[in-house]
Formats: C-alpha cells, structure tokens, sequence
C-alpha cells in the first residue's frame, strides 16, 4: 500500500530535522519503503511517498522522530495508473 506521508515543520524550520537525518539517517523499520519526497519552498512541509503493507510501520517510524519538532499525517493513496484500471471499464457505460 502507497501512503502520502505530510511532514510539518515546526516554525517551517527544517534544519534541526535535517541535521537529524544526517546524523542518524531515516531510521525506517524493516518493510516501510521510501519512494520519494518534496519539500514546500518557504519549508513548511515536506509530501513523502511511502510503502509498506503494515501501517503500524508508520506508527513506529513516527515514534522515532518524537521530539524533533516535526508532525505527521498519513494519507493511503492509490496510483494513477491503477486507479485507471478500476475506471475503464466505466468510461463507455452509460450508468451515473
């Protein structure tokens, strides 16, 4: 399962997280994967892309990085290309 992950930053202030990553890396459990991430420009929040088949995963990854002054929410999302495949068969019907 695809998770967006919303990072918020304390006072849109990034560096004590990201000298945190530095020194201590992501610290994942074994089973969340990371896909990819972006950061707003004025560093308020940061849109992580995360996999894993447990959500408890995130539950234990964001217990790690109490303290740091950073805020999580986690939205299950589903591909694009996948959802595309649940509408075909939708697009030439004449249903609502």
């Amino acid at each position: 399962m695809l998770y967006m992950v919303i990072e918020r930053f304390r006072d849109n202030d990034m560096v004590p997280v990201y000298r945190r990553l530095r020194e201590s890396g992501r610290g994942f459990p074994d089973g969340l994967r990371y896909v990819g991430s972006w950061v707003e420009p004025n560093f308020s929040r940061c849109f992580q892309l995360m996999e894993c088949d447990d959500p408890r995963l995130l539950q234990q990854w964001a217990l790690k990085w109490r303290g740091s002054g950073t805020t999580f929410e986690f939205i299950p999302v589903v591909s694009s290309a996948e959802t595309q495949e649940v509408v075909a068969p939708f697009l030439d019907s004449d249903e609502p």
